[in-house]
């Protein structure tokens, strides 16, 4: 059963319509064509006019739609040679965020990536996405290998955050987070990111710390999630879409702060709509930033890198 969003619903009914007189045409022999046309056309100015004016609480929710491309779809889709690896050699592994090396284009990478479920039973098991320690320590210990063999990281980033239970927290889970960000400024291979739906956290920012950061259209990029945000500030979850207002998420602000050097645009309604597209296009915008960064060369990434994030941001000076 496909999952329909509150703001789509004026779209999906047209269709529905439209169902209804195709259904008519062929069960009575009537052409029905002029209206069908008709609706057709009300139906795309319709979805134009909706998706050209999305709130950042639609967007939100776009974001965590449980149809978009996930990090095992882009592997799939744009590499070849993929090899999961597991563990982060000190007994652990998790299943919520994927590490692996595959080759892209012919050369190899390595790749990593959240990764939600679609349903009840593979929510559970990937802990919709929300990583433990061991798997930002797995992560890091994949990140040293490419480095150590000179492999350019592809990190897809679809986390709500960093998983914070209590015993994530016994095993060290700001350490983990935060031992990720120090170890890879200091990487001297490229480093590209991909916000591919949610951007949560510190979650996002342990496989973040990149020399360029994309976003897709319809993703968000946060330090807390909007109903975290509103649950301390007016002390109310409902107030999520108030909060995302607030926050700046999106990718076109988060492209207007200097926060991420690239938007990828997503078919008309999301990329649930048509993931072989939006893979596509992720695909080809990495192609173009590997290509980039190979011209700064080894020794040149790791202060490419800090420049980077030691510019981000502005301020006024009340002086």
């Amino acid at each position: 059963m496909d999952i329909v969003l509150d703001f789509e619903r004026p779209i999906l009914e047209l269709h529905r319509r439209i169902a209804q007189l195709r259904s008519l045409e062929g069960d009575q022999g009537v052409n029905l064509s002029a209206s069908i046309e008709q609706l057709e056309q009300q139906a795309a100015k319709l979805q134009v006019r909706i998706f050209g004016r999305l709130t950042p609480w639609q967007r939100t929710q776009l974001s965590r739609h449980p149809r978009r491309p996930y990090t095992l779809d882009y592997i799939d889709g744009l590499c070849t040679e993929f090899v999961e690896l597991h563990g982060d050699r000190a007994g652990h592994d998790d299943h919520a965020l994927i590490t692996g090396t595959a080759r892209f284009n012919g050369r190899p990478v390595a790749v990593m990536g959240h990764q939600k479920g679609r349903n009840t039973k593979e929510n559970i098991h990937r802990n919709f996405g929300m990583a433990r320690p061991e798997g930002y320590r797995k992560a890091l210990r994949i990140m040293h290998l490419a480095d150590r063999f000179k492999m350019p990281i592809f990190c897809f980033i679809d986390t709500p955050g960093a998983y914070p239970g209590i015993d994530a927290e016994e095993r060290g889970q700001a350490e983990a987070i935060a031992k990720n960000i120090l170890e890879m400024a200091k990487l001297r291979v490229p480093v590209i990111s991909v916000v591919i739906g949610e951007g949560g956290s510190g979650g996002a920012l342990a496989i973040g710390v990149a020399n360029r950061v994309i976003m897709l259209e319809n993703s968000v990029y946060s330090v807390i999630s909007p109903e975290g945000c509103a649950a301390i500030l007016w002390r109310d979850r409902a107030e999520g879409p108030r909060a995302a207002e607030a926050l700046r998420i999106t990718a076109a602000d988060c492209l207007e702060l200097n926060v991420v050097d690239e938007v990828i645009a997503e078919p008309q309604g999301g990329a649930h709509r048509s993931p072989e597209t939006t893979v596509q296009a992720v695909g080809e915008a990495v192609a173009r930033h590997l290509e980039e960064l190979d011209e700064i060369g080894l020794d040149g990434l790791r202060q490419a890198r800090y420049e980077r994030f030691r510019h981000m941001g502005s301020f006024l000076d009340g002086a």
